[in-house]
C-alpha cells in the first residue's frame, strides 16, 4: 500500500515486518526492553481506543515532553489514527516556555518523561485552563499514567474499533498531524503546522538515500521530539529497521557498543565531541603508536572521493584503515555505515576524516518547515559532493533568489505558521516557494553549499558584510576552541568571543608547564592568550580582510543547552550570548 499518513506506516508493519521482535526497543532499569511488531501495532490501536473513551476528538492536541523511548511513537501513531495533532516539546525549556507553547498550541493534555518533568509541568499545566490531565511513562507516585490510558483502551476496544477505522478512512494526506514550534535562535519560536503528506514524503524519499534493511538496527540519538529525528524514525520504520532509543546523551558510547547500529542520526556538535575525544586519546599515545595515529589522521584529512588522491593515496589509506581506523568503527560498533548529519554546518575536515574511516557523514541540510529535509548527500553517485549539503532529495525543487536566500517548494513545505497567517505569507510567496532565511549558492546547479543564515549576517560600520557562520565553523577546526561567536554589527571591526576546548587546553597546560587553580585563572594567563593569538593569525591568513577576527576575548564558562547559550539542536543563541557577555564585548569594542 501507498504511505500517505504517518499511521499508514502500522499497516506496512503488518504487511512486511509482522514477524519482527524488536521492532521498537528502550531502556528500563539498564535493560532493553522490546517491542514486537505485533506489539507496536496493538499498542497505538489501544492508545486510539482509549484517547476517544477520554473524550479527545479529532483536531485536539496533545503534547509529550518526554526522553527518547518506544512509549512515544506508541501515542505518536495512536494519535494520528484518531485525528489528534501531535505537540512534541523539547525537555530543556524554562517553565515559561512551556506555558507559553501549551497556551498558543491549545494542548488539553500533556505526556511527560518522568518524575522531575512531572514536578516541573504539573504546576504549569495547573495554572491552564483547558489541560485536563498530565500522564507519566514512568511510575510516579500521584501522577497519571500512560498505562491508564492503554488499559482504557483495552477495555473498551469493541466499544471504538469500527469508529477507528471510520475516522482512519477520513483523513486525508493533507491534514495536519503535528504541531511542532521551533527553537528560536533568532527570534521568538514560531508553531510549525506539518500535514501527513509533508512528513511521510521526505521520509519515504530519505529512505531510499540511507537503504536501512529490516535485519538491521537504528540507534536513536538526538531528540525525538525535533523534526530531524523524528523524519529519522519514520524513514527506517518504512525500510523495518529495527529501532533501539539511546538511554541519554551519557550513554551513547556504551549504546554503540551494545546495540551495534547500522546507522543513527547526529548533528555537526556530537561529531566535534566524538573527533575531540579522538584527539585526546592520540595525544596520550607514545612512540611509534602516537606517530601512526597521527600519520593515519593527517591522511583522513586529505581524503578525496572516488581515488581522486591516486593509487599511492589509496593503499596508505587502506593500511591506515587496518591499523588506526578500524578502531574508530570498533568504538561504534563495528555495523554504521552512514550516519546522517544536519541542523548546523559541518566541518570539512570532519566530513573527510570520517569518510575516509569507511563512516560516511550524509551531510543535509532543511528546517522544521520543511519537514526537514531540502538537500542531502547521497551515499555514492552523481548526487554526492563533499563540502556540500547535497543534491535536492526527491519531490522537491530547489532555487537561489536574487539576494542569494535559498528558496524551496513541493510536499515538504509546511501548511504554515499556526495562528500566524501574516507570518506565514511572509514565509511562503503566492507562488509557493518557501523562503529559508538561509544564504547558499548551487555549485554547478545543482549541490547546495550553505553560506549562512540571512538574519546572521552582519554589516560593518564601513558597509561591508560579515556572514559569521562560514568564520566561525573555520576557527572550530582548532582543536583549542571549543566554540566561537563572531561579533561586530556595526562596529569598525569583526571580533570573536571564544570558548575553549577544556580537554585540549588542560593537556596543553600540563604539557606546557602551564599551572592554574581554575578555568577563569586559566584563560587569563598569558601563555594561554599567546596560543590563541597564533591559533587567530594563522586562520586569518585564510581569510578576506573584513572577516578576520581583529580581537577576541576567552571566556571560561562551555556554552550548552543547560547553560542556555545554545538551542536544544545545539545552535548557537546569538542574542543570549550579547547580552551575557556585554561587558566583555563593549570592552572588546572601546578600546
Amino acid at each position: 500500500m501507498n504511505i500517505t499518513r504517518t499511521f499508514d506506516l502500522l499497516q506496512r508493519y503488518q504487511d512486511k515486518f509482522l514477524n519482527k521482535d524488536d521492532a521498537l526497543a528502550g531502556k528500563v532499569n539498564k535493560e532493553w526492553v522490546k517491542y514486537s511488531s505485533q506489539d507496536y501495532i496493538d499498542n497505538c490501536n489501544h492508545i486510539s481506543y482509549g484517547l476517544l473513551e477520554l473524550g479527545f476528538e479529532k483536531g485536539d492536541k496533545i503534547a509529550t515532553i518526554c526522553n527518547n523511548r518506544p512509549e512515544w511513537n506508541f501515542l505518536d501513531l495512536g494519535m494520528a489514527q484518531v485525528g489528534i495533532i501531535h505537540l512534541p516539546i523539547f525537555t530543556t525549556l524554562a517553565a515559561d516556555g512551556y506555558k507559553e507553547i501549551l497556551i498558543h498550541g491549545e494542548a488539553k493534555a500533556i505526556f511527560v518523561s518522568d518524575n522531575s518533568l512531572y514536578k516541573k509541568i504539573k504546576p504549569v499545566a495547573d495554572s491552564i485552563e483547558g489541560i485536563n490531565n498530565v500522564y507519566t511513562f514512568d511510575e510516579v507516585d500521584g501522577a497519571n499514567n500512560w498505562k491508564e490510558v492503554l488499559e482504557l483502551g483495552k477495555a473498551n476496544k469493541d466499544k471504538w474499533v469500527e469508529e477507528v477505522e471510520k475516522i482512519k478512512a477520513g483523513i486525508d494526506t493533507k491534514d495536519p498531524v503535528t504541531l511542532i514550534y521551533t527553537s528560536g535562535t533568532t527570534g521568538n519560536s514560531k508553531g510549525v503546522l506539518l500535514s501527513h503528506q509533508n512528513l511521510t514524503s521526505n521520509a519515504i524519499a530519505a529512505s531510499g538515500v540511507f537503504n536501512l534493511k529490516s535485519n538491521e538496527r537504528y540507534l536513536s540519538i538526538l531528540p525525538i521530539c525535533h523534526v530531524g529525528e523524528r523524519m529519522a524514525i519514520y524513514q527506517t520504520q518504512y525500510s523495518g529497521c529495527s529501532i533501539y532509543y539511546a538511554e541519554n546523551l551519557g550513554t551513547i558510547s556504551a549504546d554503540l557498543l551494545d546495540v551495534k547500529p547500522h546507522g543513527f542520526g547526529a548533528v555537526p556538535r556530537v561529531l566535534e565531541k566524538v573527533y575531540d575525544k579522538i584527539i585526546d586519546k592520540g595525544n596520550k599515545l607514545t612512540g611509534i603508536k602516537k606517530k601512526l595515529f597521527f600519520w593515519a589522521l593527517d591522511l583522513g584529512l586529505k581524503y578525496k572521493l572516488d581515488g581522486a588522491n591516486g593509487p599511492w593515496y589509496e593503499f596508505q589509506l587502506m593500511l591506515a584503515n587496518k591499523i588506526i581506523f578500524s578502531k574508530w568503527r570498533a568504538a561504534m560498533g563495528g555495523n554504521v555505515g552512514a550516519i546522517g548529519i544536519g541542523g548546523a554546518m559541518l566541518q570539512s575536515r570532519l566530513e573527510r576524516v570520517f569518510w575516509a574511516a569507511g563512516i560516511k557523514l550524509l551531510n543535509m541540510y532543511g528546517l522544521t518547515e520543511t519537514s526537514p529535509i531540502i538537500t542531502i548527500n547521497r551515499q555514492s553517485g552523481d548526487d554526492l559532493r563533499l563540502g556540500s549539503v547535497g543534491a535536492k532529495i526527491d519531490g522537491i525543487e530547489v532555487k537561489i533568489a536574487e539576494d542569494g536566500e535559498i528558496l524551496c517548494k513541493g510536499s515538504n513545505v509546511m501548511i504554515g505558521y499556526y495562528k500566524d497567517e501574516e507570518a506565514t505569507k511572509l514565509a511562503i510567496d503566492s507562488d509557493g516557494w518557501f523562503h529559508t532565511g538561509d544564504i547558499g549558492v548551487l555549485d554547478d546547479g545543482k549541490y547546495l553549499r550553505i553560506t549562512d543564515r540571512k538574519k546572521e549576517i552582519f554589516k560593518l560600520s564601513n558597509g561591508k558584510y560579515v556572514s559569521p557562520q562560514g568564520v566561525e565553523n573555520l576557527f572550530k577546526e582548532s582543536v583549542y576552541i571549543d566554540q566561537l561567536m563572531v561579533i561586530g554589527e556595526g562596529e569598525k571591526f569583526t571580533s570573536a568571543l571564544i570558548s575553549p576546548n577544556n580537554l585540549s587546553i588542560k593537556e596543553w597546560c600540563k604539557e606546557e608547564g602551564v599551572e592554574y587553580t581554575s578555568l577563569k585563572e586559566l584563560i587569563s594567563k598569558g601563555e594561554v592568550s599567546e596560543l590563541f593569538s597564533g591559533i587567530v593569525k594563522e586562520f586569518n591568513s585564510t581569510l578576506g580582510k573584513d572577516e578576520q577576527v581583529k580581537r577576541f576575548r576567552l571566556v571560561p564558562e562551555e556554552w550548552t543547552p543547560d547553560t542556555g547559550e545554545m538551542s536544544p539542536t545545539l545552535k548557537l543563541k546569538r542574542r543570549v550570548l550579547m547580552e551575557n557577555y556585554k561587558a566583555e564585548i563593549d570592552e572588546i569594542f572601546q578600546h
